[in-house]
């Protein structure tokens, strides 16, 4: 049943009101978190942080993530000449294998508050990864310490393992990073720096291209043989 002229009924008032909630209270501010990685300060030396979720490799990842890359490796794209080969069928790239055990750590580790990444070391591929294998990636704080030349900021060491669905440890590496501190305000910009293993090495501090005084890790990554005694990638 319709009003008086120029009036609404209840029943067809779309005029919008606050939403009260469960609360029963109106114009209630929500509050609002932000998906982010780490800050330096934040950083617990020791800590393992187990990524999700896994990520199952598919033929056409493989083939993609090959060809994308200019990497023209038969044992990545030709099936007929990779079954008469030691592992009778093809393998997955194995810098496809290391750029997902890296992507998998960003959610949780460095998304927004990464500086630069300064370098790899200690790159392992222990086991292939096949078509299908579903990868899982972890990885481990391994030392931390405040930049000498860029204040506010810290170089982490972190081990990122990756593993396929037996657990077969499938790829390592470990990587040296810069980050971010805690903006002022938040909490964490007065805590004390995560302090390092002792025998941490030092990181020279050198320029880099596009990061003035960029600091690199002192090791230099050391070339690791195929256990198979084949190139696999």
């Amino acid at each position: 049943m319709t009003g008086a002229p120029g009036t609404t009924s209840p029943e067809h008032d779309r005029t919008r009101r606050p939403f009260a909630g469960r609360t029963g209270k109106e114009d209630r501010m929500a509050k609002v978190i932000e998906q982010r990685g780490l800050y330096f300060d934040e950083f617990e030396v020791g800590a393992v942080y187990k990524h999700a979720p896994g990520r199952t490799v598919t033929e056409a990842d493989n083939v993609l993530f090959t060809t994308l890359t200019m990497n023209t490796q038969s044992l990545h794209l030709d099936a007929a000449w990779s079954e008469r080969q030691e592992f009778g069928e093809r393998l997955v790239n194995s810098m496809m294998t290391l750029s997902i055990i890296v992507g998998a750590s960003v959610a949780q580790l460095t998304q927004g508050t990464i500086v630069a990444n300064l370098g790899f070391e200690e790159v392992a591929f222990p086991h292939p990864m096949h078509h299908g294998d579903t990868l899982y990636s972890e990885s481990e704080i391994l030392d931390a310490r405040p930049s000498k030349s860029r204040p506010g900021q810290g170089i982490i060491r972190v081990r990122h393992v990756g593993r396929n669905q037996d657990g077969t440890v499938v790829a390592t590496c470990v990587r040296s990073v810069l980050m971010q501190g805690a903006p002022a305000g938040t909490g964490h910009d007065d805590d004390a720096a995560p302090a390092p293993r002792d025998g941490s090495p030092e990181s020279a501090e050198t320029s880099g291209a596009g990061l003035p005084g960029r600091e690199a890790p002192t090791n230099a990554a050391a070339p690791v043989a195929d256990p198979t005694g084949k190139e696999q990638s």
